[in-house]
């Protein structure tokens, strides 16, 4: 099946299923702005339940905060974000689309990239285990070509994009690569220009005194302006770091891909700062960090990797994404930036006040360089079912659709099920759950057969779930089924709990980092 009606697969399926629901939908609707439903919230308040506790719970030197939205207008100006928050766009003149002109020119390279993997694919497959990969790659003819375009293309717009841009430039490679839209098919192209993300609005009383404030296009600007608040309350040492978990707003002209790029989403931000001098070391180490955190998860080492920026952010001295594979290729869900002492300068400068660290051990003052690790929790939530995504094939010649979500994020551990809904059956079951509700979520279901209700599970990813039949009774015992191998096996109600538990907490992912 296409990688694209995956993708539109999944993108139903989170409806259907309550976990994600075009915001605003009985009024057709609001451009780029999702809510989540019942099932989507419990995944989501899980994925920030696992990120925060591994960050403030697994570290003695990182605590967390919670900013507010509305933020004096001068951090703004401090950040850069009112001179240079700006995406470089392009239209389509016979569609009236408009498009990131730096996406449509990094979705080419990719072109490149996935033209040389399908000869390489075809290769294998032809030679088998006899196949050298290294040495086709280095000798076929048609690779070297595509390779060459493609390192051509990636050299010169990395120097467009480290030229300011150079709106120009990229205009040209778009037209030079012979871009097409997507929508018209055509190249009839207008200028590049730029666009300010932020959205603004007003604060005061009346309309004449109103002060124009901006709705946080990131957080981490409420952690830079009140990290001497933690730093001298929490008494903090260098290194230390500063956690939090909330809304940001950008005004994205080409948002798409779903929830993978919003106007309203939400980040979770840590910035850890240290002795500069030593960013680079924080910054190796925290890479490391970051992508085993992901990989606990169990979708795969191949479906994780680094993308290193050859552009930089004027702030940082060193930047890479961790990029997982979508149905739509390997997409950035977390950054991981050293930062430099960019931002607490920039404060201390406009702001006036000294917001310098002073060390007792070596008796200096100094403005501490940060490490900024940058997720966001809704493209983490697109990765997560994405990954967990699963069409099989029965032995019986039925298919089921499943979310093999990781147990510790499932929005529901546990459904009980009565057999049948009388003889004292359903009673027992909600026996069953009053018992272990206050332990995980669980969910009481006996509607249609047992058949289809265990479907109903695999669809929302439900790792457990426990039928209670006639002999239960009288032996205590109850079915347990799991979801991804579907095997059933007889347990005594009383172990439940032991069973279950561990298995579905949050705790049984911290431990594996």
């Amino acid at each position: 099946m296409a990688q694209e009606d995956v993708f539109k697969k999944i993108v139903s399926h989170c409806k259907e299923y309550g976990f994600v629901f075009p915001s605003s939908e009985i009024y057709d609707g609001l451009g780029a702005v999702y809510d989540y439903g019942q099932n989507g919230v419990e995944l989501k308040n899980n994925i920030k339940q696992y990120w925060w506790q591994s960050m403030v719970l697994l570290h003695e030197n990182i605590v967390g905060i919670d900013s507010a939205i509305f933020m004096h207008p001068t951090i703004w100006k401090a950040s850069g974000h009112v001179d240079a928050f700006n995406d470089p766009l392009i239209d389509n003149r016979d569609s009236k689309k408009r498009y990131r002109a730096d996406v449509l020119i990094e979705d080419q390279i990719a072109k490149y990239d996935d033209k040389i993997a399908k000869e390489v694919a075809k290769a294998a497959k032809k030679y088998g285990d006899a196949f050298n990969e290294e040495e086709f790659r280095s000798t076929n003819a048609r690779v070297l070509e595509h390779q060459r375009k493609r390192d051509a293309l990636h050299e010169r717009y990395s120097r467009a994009m480290n030229a300011g841009p150079d709106l120009n430039e990229l205009r040209q490679i778009i037209l030079d690569e012979e871009i097409v839209c997507p929508i018209s098919g055509t190249k009839n192209w207008t200028e590049v220009r730029q666009f300010n993300l932020m959205f603004s609005t007003e604060m005061g009383s009346t309309a004449d005194g109103a002060m124009k404030v901006y709705l946080r296009p990131e957080t981490a600007q409420g952690i830079f302006v009140n990290y001497l608040n933690v730093q001298k309350t929490g008494r903090m040492k260098i290194p230390f770091g500063i956690a939090q978990i909330g809304k940001a707003f950008r005004n994205e002209i080409v948002a798409r891909q779903f929830i993978f790029r919003m106007r309203e989403f939400e980040q979770m931000e840590m910035q850890f700062f240290v002795k500069p001098g030593t960013e680079l070391e924080w910054f190796k180490q925290w890479k490391e960090t970051r992508l085993r955190w992901h990989k606990a998860l169990g979708f795969g080492d191949d479906h994780y990797r680094y993308h290193d920026h050859e552009k930089l952010a004027h702030y940082a001295n060193a930047a890479t994404d961790i990029e997982f594979l979508m149905p739509f290729g390997f997409k950035e869900v977390e950054g991981i930036h050293s930062r430099t002492n960019f931002d607490l300068s920039q404060h201390e400068k406009f702001s006036g006040k000294n917001i310098k660290y002073f060390d007792p051990e070596t008796n200096e003052s100094y403005t501490p360089y940060v490490i900024e690790t940058s997720i966001g929790v809704d493209r983490m939530f697109l990765s997560i079912m994405c990954g967990s995504y699963h069409e099989e094939k029965l032995e019986n010649g039925e298919t089921r659709v499943v979310l093999k979500l990781p147990a510790a994020l499932a929005p529901v551990k546990l459904a009980v099920m009565p057999l049948v809904k009388k003889d004292g059956l359903p009673e027992k079951a909600r026996e069953i759950i009053d018992a272990l509700k206050f332990h995980f979520n669980c969910q009481y279901d006996e509607k249609d057969s047992i058949g289809k209700r265990y479907r109903r599970q695999d669809a929302i990813g439900t790792p457990y779930c426990v039928t209670v039949d006639h002999d239960t009774l009288t032996d205590n015992c109850v079915t347990l089924r799991n979801r991804d191998t579907m095997q059933q096996e007889r347990v005594p109600i009383s172990e439940l709990d032991s069973i279950i538990a561990d298995r579905v907490s949050i705790t049984s992912l911290l431990k594996t980092l």
